[in-house]
């Protein structure tokens, strides 16, 4: 615990949702957390209401330049970046079927909850690789693993998340790095409500149908399980799921 006090973590989509839930998690533990969210409003006013150990940091996953830039952008008591979690991502458009949905809805589902999560990754290792130490942890889905009709986009966006922390983690196996993938199951954030660009009646049967989902601080307790381990030990993946689902 003590080492993880020395530098900080940087959640992506931290500003709401499950991104939320592990920023105001670590928060409470007196760890340094950055919130990397696109809506830089929302967290500003997260990091506030956190104190002084909870940085705010404007971040566009799909933004290049702004991802390239991203470890100038923090301050000095701020650095080292000794965890990444990545969980910036959405479905808007989703649940529907492949040919009746909108390309650029595809396409932005791929760029952020896949191509993004490798840019991050790719801008933050490097440092991580020298210093031989850190932690990855990536939040994909059920969906990852689990195929359902009307998902193709967000499905390709989360198995290529999945294949993407595994080749990761072989990339890396004789470093002192960590790479670990969490799947939930439906879980009651705003995702939902974001697919359906606002509608609430299509978020409330879309839960409504499914009666029991995970809570997003189910999930940051399990982000927390895994960066308790010792050193020598990595969670490898996890998959959460509502009981009664299986």
């Amino acid at each position: 615990m003590s080492s993880r006090l020395e530098g900080s973590t940087l959640v992506t989509g931290g500003a709401g949702g499950i991104g939320r839930a592990i920023v105001q998690a670590l928060a409470v533990r007196g760890e340094r957390v950055i919130i990397g969210d696109f809506d830089a409003a929302a967290a500003k006013i997260l990091a506030d209401s956190l104190g002084p150990k909870v940085l705010p940091l404007a971040l566009d996953v799909t933004d290049a330049a702004a991802v390239d830039s991203l470890l100038d952008r923090i301050p000095a008591e701020f650095l080292p970046l000794h965890t990444l979690v990545n969980n910036a991502g959405h479905d808007v458009g989703g649940r529907t079927r492949f040919d009746q949905g909108s390309a650029d809805d595809w396409a932005s589902i791929i760029d952020t909850n896949l191509k993004g999560m490798m840019r991050v990754t790719r801008s933050v290792i490097p440092a991580m690789v020298k210093r031989d130490a850190g932690d990855i942890v990536n939040i994909t889905s059920v969906s990852a693993v689990r195929m359902v009709p009307d998902m193709a986009a967000y499905t390709a966006s989360k198995a290529g998340a999945k294949a993407f922390t595994e080749m990761l983690r072989a990339d890396l196996a004789e470093t002192g790095l960590r790479i670990t993938e969490i799947q939930p199951g439906l879980t009651r954030t705003d995702i939902i409500v974001k697919r359906y660009r606002g509608d609430r009646e299509a978020e409330r049967a879309y839960f409504e149908q499914y009666r029991m989902a995970l809570d997003p601080a189910d999930v940051a307790r399990s982000v927390l399980f895994a960066l308790d381990q010792p050193p020598q030990m990595q969670i490898a993946e996890i998959l959460l799921l509502p009981v009664n689902r299986w």
